[in-house]
């Protein structure tokens, strides 16, 4: 999305005293979409068949990526000693990491989708080697990414937020699937999920999402010389007029102290269990840990919305399935690179594809066409893709249409997903991501 060139006076990261850091930022937000262009050229000549221009044109790009790489690093100790700084405040902190984790994610996905196009082009073998590398450095940036936004994890403070609809098997496997991001993630996962539609719940799932990454990173740090194994099982233990209380067993093949005697004061995820009205108990040997947890969960809220009358000779409409080629995307980006790398990925598949530059513009173009398909983006200037989809959601109240919405978007933090998610977004892709996983993505929506 388009970035505004200053930032408020509160902002954490302006505040900084390294008077480097803005320098930083905006060379490797420049370097970077620098060097998509210059590849995104290359791309076009070779179309035409003009290889030994493109190839120079590869090795610029590929040296303008290496330079704003150099960069990035800089500018990770300086959001690191941020981070240090700001020891005294969840909020700055979380300000800090927020805000690099959505610049540089950006460029990054750039990045990811024009070097996956390049590889599957007509490159000579040194070219391609040259883009090989290209990659691996960019998925070692995107793992730095990644972890940084794991450390958000233990920063939140407990406050009350809006309660939403949420299925727990999902959001623990999704807490899973985060944490193996992580380059060296050495905890390998067992996850016994069975009656999905029995753990759909109302409520907060960050604070379950804290619990369990706080658990992760105990065991992680306890049982760091080898692999160590971790099983997961759920069920429920009983039901009260409003709420359900849900079991969850953590197990470890080592023995490893998930949480001290001290109890609430000594881990988040502790304080976080008694907060929320719930309870554990651990047990270990000589070669295991079970850290048995209960926790209550709201039943969903399900909303009944009054049936519109059809008119004569209308029905329902039955929904007919479409090859990959025929349906019709609005795809909703104000970041004009970002939109011609999107469609760089699906013009080849798809036919038809218009664009809006927010939600405001999606909204007229929906009143006058039919489309299958919503790319979302969401920090978008006039309107937001949240705001979007719930406007869009408001106006099939009631009929018998629903437009899928996928949110592809740089906001990565923890909470994000399940604020897409409560907003009538059918599905979420964070950036940077590999466009086969947005194709598929879109062939299951579909």
């Amino acid at each position: 999305m388009t970035e505004p060139e200053s930032q408020p006076q509160g902002n954490a990261v302006n505040q900084h005293p390294d008077q480097n850091f803005e320098k930083n930022r905006k060379f490797v937000e420049n370097y970077s979409i620098a060097s998509v262009l210059v590849l995104i050229v290359a791309i076009i000549l070779l179309a035409f068949g003009l290889r030994l221009i493109s190839g120079c044109l590869v090795i610029a790009g590929a040296a303008l990526f290496i330079l704003s790489m150099r960069r990035a690093l800089d500018l990770i100790k300086s959001v690191k000693q941020s981070l240090a700084e700001a020891s005294t405040s969840n909020e700055r902190k979380e300000d800090v990491i927020a805000d690099f984790s959505h610049r540089i994610r950006e460029p990054l996905n750039n990045l990811v989708v024009i070097a996956d196009l390049l590889m599957a082009s007509e490159l000579q073998k040194k070219q391609k080697d040259l883009i090989e590398t290209f990659i691996a450095s960019t998925n070692n940036m995107v793992t730095t990414v990644n972890e940084l936004t794991m450390q958000t994890a233990g920063n939140f403070s407990y406050e009350a937020r809006k309660n939403i609809r949420f299925n727990i098997i999902s959001t623990i496997q999704n807490t899973i699937d985060l944490y193996s991001l992580k380059e060296k993630a050495s905890l390998d996962f067992i996850f016994n999920k069975k009656d999905y539609h029995e753990y759909e719940c109302q409520g907060d799932p960050i604070i379950l999402k804290q619990i369990f990454l706080d658990l992760f990173n105990t065991i992680e740090k306890q049982g760091a010389e080898s692999p160590t194994k971790v099983t997961i099982s759920l069920k429920k233990d009983r039901d009260l007029v409003n709420e359900r209380y849900i079991g969850m067993r953590i197990q470890t093949d080592k023995y490893i102290v998930l949480i001290s005697d001290d109890g609430t004061s000594g881990h988040l995820a502790s304080r976080l269990i008694s907060l929320s009205r719930g309870s554990f108990a651990q047990e270990s040997g000589i070669n295991y840990t079970v850290l048995n947890i209960s926790m209550p969960f709201l039943f969903p809220v399900t909303e009944i919305k009054p049936a519109q009358p059809l008119k004569p000779g209308e029905g329902l409409k039955e929904r007919v399935r479409k090859e990959l080629k025929d349906i019709n995307i609005l795809l909703v980006e104000d970041n004009l690179i970002n939109q011609k790398i999107t469609l760089l990925t699906l013009k080849p598949l798809v036919n038809s594809i218009d664009t809006a530059s927010n939600g405001k513009e999606a909204m007229d173009k929906l009143s006058s066409s039919d489309y299958d398909l919503i790319l979302m983006d969401i920090q978008m200037p006039v309107m937001n893709g949240i705001i979007a989809a719930e406007k869009i959601r408001e106006l099939e109240a009631g009929t018998d249409t629903h437009i899928p919405i996928v949110a592809i978007t740089a906001n990565a933090m923890i909470g994000d997903r399940e604020k897409c998610l409560s907003a009538g977004i059918d599905e979420y892709i964070s950036k940077p991501f590999q466009p086969a996983a947005l194709i598929e993505k879109i062939k299951e929506i579909l």
